[in-house]
């Protein structure tokens, strides 16, 4: 039976299911008569993650009956598995269930960063271009993320409210491995069931070595957690994360040569979208103000991190400054443009897109490309802190006070009425020790 589109998006809303890495969009949201394609991103656009594949692998009859059903409800006419052929593993699981949805295909994407962004992985399966500051509804395009679409068949199937994350432990511990982490759970917990630190000094990065931030062992697991990392201080990703942004800003000014590489390499850039790195350090290095469009234009940045990380010869920081620039114009009110013009995607394309494997050797990552197989039984927690915002849109409302007991999938903060935004679940079985509008803390039972 063919889910009505309301229907489907009250269960989602209701269940919690948002994006599963990024910013978090409350998946329901998405729910849109317009696509006629429905893409499912498996990129893993970031090095050192495996969960994406690994779970695609594991779970594909599931995912893939939680995507026909997005499609029938939307009416979409085709679903794309977007996939990368070395991921072996989930390309021949997807292979094997195709023949019982019509709608699917495979669609392969190429080996480069970042392929998972989903404005490159709408155009690399579709060939279809996102204009600059839109949505991909705009293209009749609809891109899920693999364990957000294991959320929808969960919620579909038991009403299972989303209780956990799989989340990538790399880098400086002994057993590199993906756990399934109750919501709420520290990262240092979740280094101890990797078998600790292998270094006694460490820093950790939260999410991809790329777009990742530098995290503690206190921070928790929410629904966009994708890796914990766990490096030595010493190493470049972490270096480039701390470094303070006046040095960055000093180093700009000293260093920046215009040699244009930062746009030459620019993901969206190379799409047709008017973003330019290297415009923008001209005139952000020598005070240049009546360049409007050098800052205006950072607003189509998708803030991958490559000019930083992996572009500039000379070390120095566009990602971090633009992303400045962005929070600084949003402060004053200013807004993206609606007319950005568009141009042809770049005929040199091909050519300068960026490989994994000599991305992951310029940030001096191929020694912890190492396997991390899959644990999928949920990793015990003595207590949970569970965040009330874990996805864009306004905050869950607390459900729950000091002393109630809980289950595992019980609300403790239901979806806000009228505005975008989920339901929050307890993610163990205990007692609520403390809740307020900005957290619940539940100690475990024993």
């Amino acid at each position: 039976m063919i889910m009505e589109i309301t229907q489907l998006a009250d269960i989602m809303r209701k269940s919690g299911v948002a994006g599963a890495g990024g910013a978090g969009f409350p998946s329901y949201a998405k729910l849109d008569k317009r696509a006629d394609t429905i893409i499912l991103n498996c990129a893993e656009c970031e090095p050192l993650l495996k969960l994406h594949r690994q779970v695609l692998e594991k779970y594909a009859v599931e995912i893939m009956t939680a995507l026909d059903a997005i499609a029938d409800a939307v009416e979409a006419e085709q679903v794309i598995i977007a996939v990368k052929a070395s991921y072996t593993g989930a390309v021949n699981a997807v292979k094997n269930n195709l023949s019982k949805f019509k709608k699917m295909k495979i669609g392969i994407l190429p080996e480069i960063y970042p392929a998972g962004d989903e404005v490159i992985t709408i155009y690399e399966t579709t060939g279809r271009v996102v204009a600059p500051g839109c949505l991909p509804i705009t293209v009749g395009v609809t891109v899920f993320n693999v364990e957000t679409a294991l959320n929808v068949y969960n919620a579909l199937t038991n009403g299972s409210g989303v209780t956990s994350k799989y989340i990538t432990i790399a880098g400086e511990v002994k057993n590199p491995v993906t756990l399934k982490a109750p919501l709420g759970i520290t990262y240092g917990e979740l280094i101890k069931a990797a078998g600790g630190a292998t270094i006694s000094e460490y820093a950790i990065v939260a999410g991809g070595p790329m777009t990742g931030r530098i995290a503690s062992d206190s921070d928790v697991v929410t629904k966009t957690s994708n890796a914990v990392l766990v490096m030595p201080k010493n190493q470049y990703i972490v270096q480039r994360k701390t470094t303070p942004t006046d040095i960055n800003m000093h180093r700009t000014m000293a260093a920046c040569c215009q040699c244009h590489m930062c746009t030459d390499l620019c993901s969206r850039n190379l799409l047709g979208h008017p973003i330019e790195p290297h415009r923008f350090m001209r005139a952000v290095s020598n005070g240049i103000t009546s360049d409007t469009n050098a800052y205006i234009n950072t607003f189509f940045c998708s803030s991958c991190g490559l000019c930083e990380m992996y572009s500039c010869g000379q070390g120095l920081a566009p990602a971090s400054l633009i992303a400045i620039a962005k929070g600084s114009l949003r402060k004053n009110g200013v807004t993206p443009p609606k007319d950005a013009k568009l141009e042809h995607v770049n005929p040199q394309r091909d050519y300068r897109r960026v490989p994994m494997g000599r991305l992951t050797a310029r940030l001096g990552l191929t020694k912890y490309n190492v396997p991390a197989p899959l644990k999928d039984e949920l990793v015990k927690a003595d207590s949970v802190k569970i965040m009330l915002s874990q996805c864009i849109g306004a905050p869950s409302v607390l459900a729950v006070k000091a002393g109630d007991v809980v289950k595992i999938g019980d609300v403790i903060g239901n979806a806000p009425e009228g505005k975008l935004g989920t339901a929050v679940h307890s993610s163990v079985n205990g007692v609520v020790s403390e809740a307020n509008d900005k957290f619940v803390v539940i100690r475990a039972d024993a």
